[in-house]
């Protein structure tokens, strides 16, 4: 069960930030206050999908990854804490500011500056995330080889 939750969860999470960010993207490109508002408004209700899928990713990685060593873990086990970090220190409360700012109507520079800063902290974690799905994609590759070999 855990084998499969994992992936699942690390799939989950990886395509909500990418949806989140590409609608920004999308929003702010479109200049439309109202479009910009809606997607601002959004986000935050997209952390009911985020954070529990972030929270299984971790656990269920914690687990697979109890007695296992090797480059690719170890890569794996640094990404997740700047992950996490970078989730909670700069998305989460950039996304509730432009939620409140965009609400007001306030597309102001403080708006604009911290819409800069969540798009860079954005695009960082996607990349960590996929590099992370990467990774776990080589591992399980590894392992079905290596039982393949036994097998014969």
């Amino acid at each position: 069960m855990i084998k499969i939750l994992h992936p699942v969860a690390g799939a989950v999470a990886l395509l909500t930030i990418a949806t989140f960010w590409g609608l920004t993207v999308v929003s702010e490109l479109s200049g439309s206050a109202t479009f910009i508002t809606v997607v601002k408004r959004f986000i935050p209700w997209g952390f009911l999908v985020l954070i529990p899928a972030l929270a299984a990713v971790g656990a269920s990685g914690f687990a697979l990854g109890r007695g296992r060593s090797g480059r690719l873990v170890e890569a794996k086990r640094k990404r997740m804490p700047l992950i996490a970090l970078n989730g909670l220190l700069i998305l989460v409360p950039s996304a509730l500011f432009l939620a409140a700012k965009a609400s007001a109507g306030a597309f102001d520079t403080a708006f604009y500056a911290v819409q800069t800063l969540e798009l860079a902290a954005g695009a960082v974690n996607i990349w960590l995330l996929g590099v992370n799905f990467r990774d776990g994609l080589r591992m399980t590759a590894t392992r079905r080889k290596a039982r393949r070999k036994a097998s014969l």
